[in-house]
């Protein structure tokens, strides 16, 4: 095996060989789905692409816009909509599960790698690639300016009356789902109470002792939600608890569970599902080494609770995070007004181009809302002045490096997928065969 391809089964030994000695089944089904192609293999190995970014020069980066708070895996998929704590629809990023400090530029790269391995699936030319991902760089550095001239971030949202198009649509998608419909798809209803169904796959029954834990630990969850966002005491009984397994590529090896509660009345149809899910080790922080940020946080579940509400401006209320024999976990509704862009039916670069424009707005929103401003106390400075003062009047330039790590990286993972794909059928993985 070359060297880049020993580099690669190291750095995943390094971050996911504790989760897997404990299930290797659930690793062994995540390196088949990232074996499957080169941006499944490129979303499931975000330890790699920072393992990479600790070594690689950034020119576009000072002290203070390299500790913002980033999303941590800001690929093309991971974007959606979600009801804000407002009532609101709202189109943006949707997954916090390695969000943490580090450098802005991280997210900008690791999403414009994702659309330059897209448009190579897409069979795009690279002068097209190049053109999608300049659109979301002009969208991202205007939007910024525009923070900094306007310190009002924290108004600006994609919602149904502010776009078009495919957003728009992804948006009156969303809109159409309802609460019943989730609850009739999780839940039934036994002796007038309602209980979650058993028959669903990936759904299993709990142990009395393992069952009473949760429940223990959905209680110090409660304390956690902020002042503001806290309901009656009705809407958290507890009513229901099942584990839950067979989550995606990223959450491989995990524990999990959904806690169905009473909602805001007694009605069954306002019961509530929350998601109790392991928290992982984001990531970015792997190649941190600040003990300030580090010790900042209890655990992993309290990082992706503070993250998540660092980085959108009305987080889910029911967002909160606890503990389980010590391990950190991050609670949220498990809502049904979540759609995800789909790509698959975006195939031309004109029907691309606004969507780039409106990812690149909302990627200047996450990193702009989380400074000052906010309730965290991490970063203490106006993040939109930080990243227009260091990109200054170099807009093309900024917009080139992008490109051209884009077009590179993207390279790069499609020859790490083949070495990875080598190493995983041969058996190099230690702990995770190819075979059970």
């Amino acid at each position: 095996m070359t060297d880049r391809g020993d580099r690669i089964v190291s750095v995943l030994e390094d971050a996911f060989s504790g989760l897997w000695s404990a299930d290797p089944a659930a690793f062994r089904h995540k390196f088949r789905k990232m074996a499957a192609e080169p941006f499944a293999f490129y979303r499931g190995s975000a330890c790699l692409f920072y393992a990479d970014m600790a070594e690689m020069p950034d020119e576009w980066t000072d002290e203070r816009t390299s500790r913002i708070w980033i999303q941590g895996d800001l690929h093309a998929q991971n974007f959606g909509t979600y009801m804000d704590s407002e009532g609101t629809l709202v189109f943006d990023v949707n997954d916090f599960d390695e969000a943490y400090l580090g450098a802005y530029t991280w997210d900008l790269r690791r999403f414009a790698a994702s659309m330059a391995l897209l448009g190579w699936r897409k069979a795009l030319p690279d002068s097209v690639i190049t053109d999608l991902i300049r659109a979301y760089i002009s969208a991202y550095v205007t939007q910024v300016r525009t923070f900094a001239t306007r310190p009002d971030d924290e108004l600006f949202s994609l919602r149904l009356d502010s776009t078009e198009g495919v957003l728009h649509r992804v948006l009156q998608r969303a809109r159409l789902a309802t609460r019943i419909d989730l609850l009739h798809d999780k839940t039934t209803i036994r002796d007038y109470e309602r209980t979650f169904r058993r028959d669903r796959e990936g759904t299993h029954e709990l142990t009395p002792e393992k069952r009473a834990a949760v429940e223990e630990a959905f209680q110090s969850y409660l304390d956690t939600i902020p002042k503001g966002k806290r309901a009656s005491s009705r809407t958290y009984a507890v009513k229901d608890v099942v584990g839950r397994s067979g989550f995606g590529i990223g959450s491989a090896g995990l524990h999990a569970y959904n806690i169905l509660v009473e909602g805001r009345s007694q009605a069954l149809e306002n019961d509530v599902v929350l998601s109790m899910k392991q928290a992982n080790v984001a990531a970015p922080s792997r190649i941190v080494p600040d003990e300030r940020i580090r010790e900042y946080f209890t655990d992993h579940g309290h990082r992706t609770a503070v993250s998540q509400r660092a980085l959108q401006a009305h987080a889910d209320p029911w967002l909160g995070h606890t503990e389980i024999d010590g391990t950190g976990y991050v609670v949220a509704e498990l809502s049904p007004y979540e759609a995800d862009l789909d790509w698959s039916d975006l195939t031309e670069p004109a029907d691309m181009l606004p969507v780039l424009d409106y990812l690149g707005r909302a990627t200047a929103k996450m990193h702009c809302v989380a400074d000052e401003d906010s309730s965290q106390t991490l970063v203490a400075f106006q993040c939109e002045e930080a990243i227009a003062a260091v990109i200054g009047d170099r807009e093309t330039e900024f917009a080139d490096a992008i490109v051209e790590f884009a077009l590179d990286y993207a390279r790069q993972t499609r020859e790490d997928h083949r070495l990875f794909v080598d190493a995983f059928r041969d058996g190099r993985i230690k702990g995770v065969g190819s075979t059970a």
